[in-house]
């Protein structure tokens, strides 16, 4: 079986960014069958996903169009990055004076 783009994205990029690196090759504008796949997500939740904004689209008659480095920024900018850990601030009331 094999295995997804963005999995032999991930592996193959070693001095570029992941991203860069899936998005690779592609056409300046992809279709919802080539998002799909990108994403390893079904059609209809490329299409519910274009309705509702969560990934950016133009729509032109009944054909949706993305295009790849809108797409590709709005995967960057919504990437998972690790909280910091707030460190204890007490409360006004905790607050002993001396």
């Amino acid at each position: 079986m094999r295995s997804p783009a963005w999995a032999r994205a991930v592996n193959d990029a070693k001095d570029t960014d992941a991203l860069d690196a899936l998005f690779a090759g592609l056409p300046p504008t992809l279709t919802v069958e080539e998002v799909s796949e990108l994403l390893n997500i079904s059609r209809q939740n490329t299409y519910a996903w274009l309705r509702e904004g969560v990934i950016p689209g133009y729509k032109i008659g009944t054909t949706w169009r993305v295009i790849r480095d809108e797409l590709k920024e709005t995967m960057r900018r919504s990437a998972n990055v690790p909280h910091r850990r707030e460190t204890h601030r007490p409360h006004p009331e905790e607050e002993q004076e001396d």
